[in-house]
């Protein structure tokens, strides 16, 4: 059993995978690919919505803490998976939060200039 450190959205996890059978890379990260994917559904699983409440749809969740600079979607919006929905301002750096799936911005939670936390949910996607 080998243990590694991975991070998903600027949370850092402690994953062990098991090695099975040869001794390659790619089996590796395989397993650790493996691991992210299931950490990352534990993640959303336990995101919290913010003071705006409950949504419908898939939650958009902040990857790490921030200030919201600037909302780029709005409530009706067709978006894709990965388009920017709202951009955080954290240590003088722009970071996108962005759509898990595709669909429709049901709803926005989150206002500019309102602090986020980690794992914070901040729009819905339906």
């Amino acid at each position: 059993m080998e243990t590694y450190v991975v991070r998903v959205n600027g949370i850092e996890y402690e994953v062990e995978v098991e090695k099975v059978g040869g001794d390659t890379r790619s089996e590796v990260a395989s397993a650790v690919q493996s691991g992210v994917a299931k950490v990352a559904e534990a993640v959303k699983a336990k995101a919290a919505p913010s003071k705006g409440g409950a949504g419908k749809g898939e939650p958009v969740i902040c990857g790490t803490a921030g200030n919201v600079w600037k909302i780029t979607a709005k409530e009706g919006d067709a978006v894709k998976s990965g388009d920017t929905i709202l951009i955080l301002e954290a240590m003088k750096m722009e970071i996108p939060v962005v759509a898990p799936v595709d669909g429709t911005v049901s709803s926005i939670v989150v206002s500019e200039g309102e602090a986020t936390t980690a794992g914070m949910t901040v729009a819905y996607v339906e």
